[in-house]
């Protein structure tokens, strides 16, 4: 009886027609405790399956605001019984004695200290969450694992657009779609009603507005764009105040770890390998390593904007960087010193951050003893490290799984942590292997990172001789004469009109070896070339963790005449090869289209006879070039793949430039496997001409000529087919 009476009720709380519409989610019935948000949103779909405009928006809006009071009330509980007088454990439960007890004392009491210590917990937030839910708490507040993606995922805004519209409420309505639409970009539909929107007289610009995205995020977001016009002194107090939204947003976070609604289903515990094993110590120690492995993903969490897959990398001590810079803008170097020991706390190593404390502190002067990290960094960290411990245990003892977040702990502690009882100190690398390789090879190191200004940065001279840069030479002009164009299918460039581009894979350029198009001899260089690359770029940047090709691709660029007049764009615009850039925000975000994959990127140039295409760093901003390289015959530039290295190539305007691009991986099953069939169909070449070879100096006994296309049969696979021509920058 009373859910058909809830549409009713809550019909009659809908405003008389024609009056004005509450912002946001104000909330529809004052005073009143939440109801059940999963019973709210399956009435809210079935008014809206009956066309029932009105109580579909009254019940979809109070669905959203009981998940929301339910999550403050959550938070608000923990926080308070947690504060309550005898709410620490016992120090026996910490490690230490306490006085007066001896082992007969202590032995076994810890177990009812514990258990003393969780119900007394559990019956504060009982009564907590009744005062603020009403009766029943928590209890009856059911929000399952579906409705929960649903939330995140802001389908409820999906429908709230269309009710709104009905209801002739565009204003709404354009709020509605854009909160879906930023959590859903990829929605073809939203996209063409949001266009709608724009085209209707009724709708002001500010409608669009998200009525879902943390704080902490617009704040931040204003933070930077005042950076940007050099405005420190108005800047920081939104950066203090962003600084303080994440942290409290890892709160909210934390405290649904507690809730019932995030227990995870039978198969979910087997497969993480944190399920019960019957017994109340295997019960309890499962459900504590669940909430240990959710309350660290909320790191994650915190750092991911709004419709993105992947949190903004080292997001807590890049806005710890930019406070510390910011502080020192203004001359309040105390607070300069604060923050940027704060970065330190996350990477000790970080020698950015050293300079700029030796820095601070010979402006500063006299010593201050009191100056230390920011203490809510220090707690978070402590805390964070703390139940990393906990959960490698758990993976070490009790084979359970977990993935730890890095956005927030560089490797090395993360590697200390991991293995806590190994106390002997790190062995150096070997920082002479990679020179040893040098010499081998006889290349020289012509700059390295603190030459170019940036992170994992260098250039490499010497890979190729001036005859071996004219072997590879010809077989691009050879393999662009016969009609080859691997990775466009289009004769101009896909980044610029004003330019031809011309594509080779190593693959493509056996397969016409072994047709005779081209000759063997630069098809052979160019498979062990790009080898010697792969090579040198593990030894200089990861000895310890073995590189793999992913894609290589000979490119030529030319300009085209006549085109080159007042010429304003770039060869290539500033990018990023694992991230999408974003340079607004200075944030590079590691999915899709980008090939996240890619761990470190490679160009050999083989001329230097052209006009322009130097190749150029960036500041994640995309404007500020921080380095620039000129190609020339052998020339590597080697860097990491990541957004630390926005990097473009300026306009060829004269000549044509032409260049080995190769791109490496840390992960085996992205192993460039063209690169492997190619050096398959090379060996096959060679061993068949080394059979005529022979059988033109022994004499046959059959004069009969050979079958037609026998010759070629090796070209095709086990199948019969063609080898696949892979068409990819």
């Amino acid at each position: 009886m009373l859910r058909l009476l809830r549409p009713l009720l809550l019909l009659l709380l809908l405003p008389p027609p024609g009056s004005p519409e509450p912002l946001g989610l104000a909330q529809l019935s004052p005073g009143s405790p939440p109801q059940a948000p999963d019973l709210l949103y399956a009435d809210g779909l079935r008014a809206y399956a009956a066309g029932a405009w009105g109580p579909a928006v009254a019940l979809l809006r109070e669905a959203l605001r009981s998940r929301a009071a339910l999550g403050r009330a959550r938070l608000d509980c923990g926080a308070s019984c947690a504060a309550e007088p005898g709410a620490a454990l016992p120090a026996v439960l910490l490690g230490a004695p306490e006085p007066d007890s001896g082992p007969e004392a202590t032995q076994g009491s810890w177990e009812q200290q514990l258990l003393r210590a969780a119900l007394r917990r559990a019956d504060c937030l009982t009564q907590c969450a009744a005062r603020r839910l009403g009766p029943g708490g928590a209890a009856r507040l059911r929000v399952v694992r579906a409705l929960r993606d649903a939330f995140r995922r802001r389908e409820p805004y999906n429908y709230l657009q269309r009710a709104y519209y009905q209801l002739k409420k565009l204003d709404l309505a354009a709020a509605a779609a854009h909160t879906f639409f930023v959590a859903n970009p990829m929605h073809l539909q939203m996209r063409e009603d949001m266009a709608k929107y724009r085209r209707m007289s009724g709708v002001q610009p500010q409608s669009f507005r998200d009525l879902e995205t943390p704080p902490h995020w617009a704040v931040y977001d204003t933070s930077l764009e005042l950076l940007g016009r050099q405005e420190a002194g108005l800047a920081l107090p939104r950066l203090e105040e962003a600084l303080q939204g994440s942290l409290a947003q890892m709160e909210s976070c934390r405290a649904d770890c507690e809730g019932p609604e995030e227990q995870q289903g039978a198969e979910e515990e087997e497969e993480d390998g944190a399920g019960s094993q019957g017994g109340l110590y295997e019960a309890i120690a499962g459900h504590w390593v669940r909430v240990l492995q959710c309350r660290q993903r909320c790191v994650e969490e915190m750092a991911t904007r709004p419709g993105r897959s992947f949190p903004v990398p080292d997001f807590l001590p890049s806005q710890l960087r930019r406070l510390h810079e910011a502080y020192a803008q203004v001359g309040n170097l105390s607070q300069a010193i604060e923050n940027v020991l704060s970065v330190l706390l996350f990477y000790p190593e970080d020698e950015a951050a050293k300079g700029a404390l030796n820095q601070y502190q010979a402006q500063l002067g006299e010593p201050r003893p009191g100056l230390g990290p920011r203490e809510d960094i220090q707690r978070f960290i402590l805390r964070s490290l703390g139940e990393k411990r906990q959960l490698y245990y758990a993976m070490e003892h009790l084979g359970t799984n977990f993935k730890d977040p890095v956005t927030h702990l560089s490797p090395l502690r993360e590697d200390q942590e991991k293995r806590p009882w190994d106390h002997e100190p790190p062995k150096p690398k070997p920082l002479t292997y990679w020179k040893d390789v040098l010499l081998l090879e006889g290349v020289t190191l012509t700059q390295d990172s603190r030459q170019l200004n940036g992170s994992e940065r260098a250039v490499l001279d010497g890979l190729l001789t001036p005859a071996e840069c004219g072997v590879l030479l010809q077989l691009a002009k050879d393999a662009a004469g016969a009609g080859a164009r691997s990775g466009y299918r289009g004769r101009r460039s896909p980044h610029t009109p004003h330019e031809r581009f011309e594509g080779l894979t190593v693959l493509k350029a056996a397969q016409m070896a072994r047709s005779g198009t081209v000759g063997s001899q630069g098809a052979k260089l160019l498979l062990e070339v790009s080898e010697r690359v792969r090579t040198l770029t593990q030894a200089y940047f990861s000895p310890e963790r073995p590189l793999h090709l992913s894609f290589t691709h000979l490119v030529c660029r030319s300009a085209i005449e006549g085109e080159q007049e007042q010429r304003m764009d770039l060869s290539h615009p500033v990018h990023a090869d694992n991230c999408v850039l974003d340079p607004d925000t200075g944030e590079c975000w590691r999915e899709p289209p980008a090939y996240t994959y890619r761990d470190y990127s490679g160009l050999l140039y083989l001329n230097d006879d052209f006009q322009g295409g130097d190749l150029f760093f960036t500041e994640p901003n995309a404007l500020t070039v921080t380095a620039r390289v000129r190609p020339r015959c052998g020339r590597l530039v080697a860097f990491s793949s990541g957004g630390e290295n926005p990097h473009g190539v300026w306009a060829v305007t004269r000549g044509r430039r032409c260049a080995l691009a190769l791109w490496h991986t840390w992960a085996p099953e992205h192993r460039e496997q063209e690169w492997l069939e190619a050096k398959e169909l090379l060996q096959e070449s060679e061993e068949e001409e080394e059979e005529e070879e022979e059988e033109e100096e022994m004499p046959s006994k059959d004069p009969s000529p050979e079958p037609p296309g026998r010759r070629h049969q090796g070209v095709r696979d086990k199948a019969g087919k063609p080898p696949r021509v892979r068409e990819e920058l």
